[in-house]
């Protein structure tokens, strides 16, 4: 380690105190005096420490309910002099200005207060930090001599340091705790604009309105941290990392309980297959191959689920990741099990699953917290897209029925069941599916995709050419409207009853009247589904 500087003089003002006292104490222990604001100086002295009060260091009371009491001179000239200058440390001498080595500092939590039920305009007002962000970038700009500290998990090396170092830190740890300063205000100030910029102007009293459908801010800010970095991108040549957002749920903050490293297409395969999983309220079980789901089912239990989505394309099905709506049991496993596959991501596995796939060293087990998004970026050359989420439901109760023959109560359930797969197939997409009835309950399973082809037509046709399971008496479903019959004849001709499409198009009556004289139930939606990429 090089260019120890000495801590003598900490500055200690958090909203966060997880830790707090602990960290003190360790800095008390190298003879730092500290120096605190309000709530933190409370939990100090509680904890039974000596803590001088800000308004003592600048000689200048707390005023105006809290928002000023940093912001002085005392502190900042404390703070950003340059020790190795003598006209700097002339000048605060001059001014009776002391010292400054370390800062410690956690900002309001504006995020949490914005998201809190029934918050009002003012409340949420209050909660930017004003003096927080602005001696966090005081400090960082003056690493050289100062440390500023703004997360609770840099508690533990900081004070490690501090005690092999005679209560010196390096330069390097000084400068990286400076970079993770200068991210932390660029996080919280993009997160304030981002949240303001969706918000009327209201009374202090008002609470916050919700954001209008289709408001967008005018610059978009993302806050993402690095979790790891990846053995390579989609393909060996290529590097990659993968980054999370400040939920901390979802496939990229999954706890990865068993096998090697995930890399980035297990990544972007888990994230399909949970996602499709997530559709459906009873037991179910995706099988993802290269984004496209091979096989996909609902069931009486996770076992019965797997065991039809797997029936659906067992070939395809060999060393892709399997996506689940329900805690993994035994049963359930031992069917996982004997198939190659490279991931599974569900909401947990009981631990005799886990001991039957502890067999499996290689493969991954991911833990996922639910964490549906509700907004999809895209990179382009040069920009970034940005959407909402394909969130949308369709319910038997939504369905247009433009045909001379309804659908049966068998073949409704497994229009609808084909129709939530068919929202997770590349486009052009046609899913093939039936239902089966166990008992009073009837659940779904594809049987054909037809996945990402240039022609609806030839989507139809690959459909049917993958199915393993017999065609007849299946549904169709069709993410987008069938320009001309011909798509239409295709899965009539390859063995399904009845259809599933959005509607809209211009020949919508020749299609129609070619489902009657197929003999077809047909529904429209007036949802489209396309997925591209």
């Amino acid at each position: 380690m090089t260019d120890l500087k000495p801590v003598r003089r900490a500055l200690l003002s958090v909203t966060d105190k997880s830790g707090l006292t602990d960290f003190a104490k360790t800095l008390v222990a190298q003879g730092v005096e500290l120096v605190s604001t309000g709530g933190t100086a409370k939990a100090l002295r509680d904890a039974g420490l000596a803590v001088r009060d800000i308004s003592d260091l600048t000689g200048f009371p707390e005023m105006l309910d809290g928002r000023v009491k940093t912001l002085h001179p005392k502190v900042h000239g404390g703070i950003l002099h340059r020790r190795s200058l003598p006209e700097h440390v002339a000048a605060v001498r001059e001014h009776g200005i002391e010292d400054i080595d370390i800062v410690v500092v956690n900002l309001y939590a504006f995020e949490a207060t914005a998201a809190k039920p029934g918050v009002t305009f003012g409340e949420l007002i209050e909660n930017i930090d004003i003096g927080g962000p602005s001696m966090v970038r005081s400090a960082a700009k003056n690493f050289e001599d100062v440390a500023i500290v703004t997360r609770v998990e840099d508690y533990a090396t900081i004070s490690a340091e501090l005690a092999a170092n005679g209560g010196k830190l390096s330069g390097e740890t000084r400068w990286k705790l400076a970079q993770t300063a200068f991210a932390t205000t660029a996080a919280y100030d993009s997160a304030i604009a981002a949240t303001l910029a969706t918000l009327p102007y209201a009374a202090p009293e008002t609470p916050l309105a919700k954001p209008e459908e289709g408001s967008y801010p005018a610059r978009l800010d993302l806050d993402f941290s690095l979790a790891q970095t990846l053995r390579y991108g989609e393909n060996p040549h290529q590097s990659a990392a993968l980054y999370v957002d400040g939920s901390r749920k979802g496939i990229a903050a999954g706890k990865q309980l068993q096998g090697k490293e995930l890399s980035f297409n297990n990544l972007v395969d888990l994230d399909a297959c949970w996602e499709l999983a997530q559709e459906f309220a009873e037991p179910a079980v995706a099988i993802i191959k290269h984004t496209n789901p091979c096989g996909a089912a609902t069931g009486i239990s996770v076992a019965d689920a797997y065991v039809r989505a797997l029936a659906a394309d067992p070939i395809s099905a060999f060393g892709g990741v399997i996506g689940v709506n329900r805690i993994v049991d035994e049963a359930a496993a031992a069917e996982m099990v004997k198939l190659f596959v490279e991931a599974i991501a569900a909401p947990g596995f009981t631990p005799e699953a886990q001991a039957i796939f502890a067999a499996k060293k290689n493969l991954r087990l991911v833990e996922v917290n639910a964490h549906p998004a509700q907004q999809v970026i895209k990179q382009i050359s040069g920009g970034l897209l940005l959407q909402d989420a394909d969130r949308k439901r369709i319910e038997s109760g939504d369905l247009k029925i433009v045909t001379d023959r309804e659908p049966t109560p068998e073949e409704l359930t497994a229009l609808l069941f084909s129709w939530r797969v068919c929202k997770h197939v590349k486009s052009n997409a046609i899913v093939y599916a039936r239902a089966e009835a166990h008992g009073q309950e009837v659940f779904g399973q594809t049987v054909g995709i037809g996945a990402g082809q240039m022609s609806r037509v030839d989507a139809a046709k690959f459909g049917a050419l993958k199915a393993v399971l017999p065609l007849a008496g299946t549904v169709a479903a069709s993410d987008a409207f069938f320009p001309f019959p011909d798509g239409l004849e295709t899965v009539a001709t390859a063995g399904a009853t009845a259809v599933i499409q959005p509607g809209g198009s211009v020949k919508d009556q020749d299609v129609i009247a070619a489902a009657n004289r197929l003999g077809l139930a047909m529904v429209f939606t007036g949802i489209r589904h396309f997925r591209h990429g």
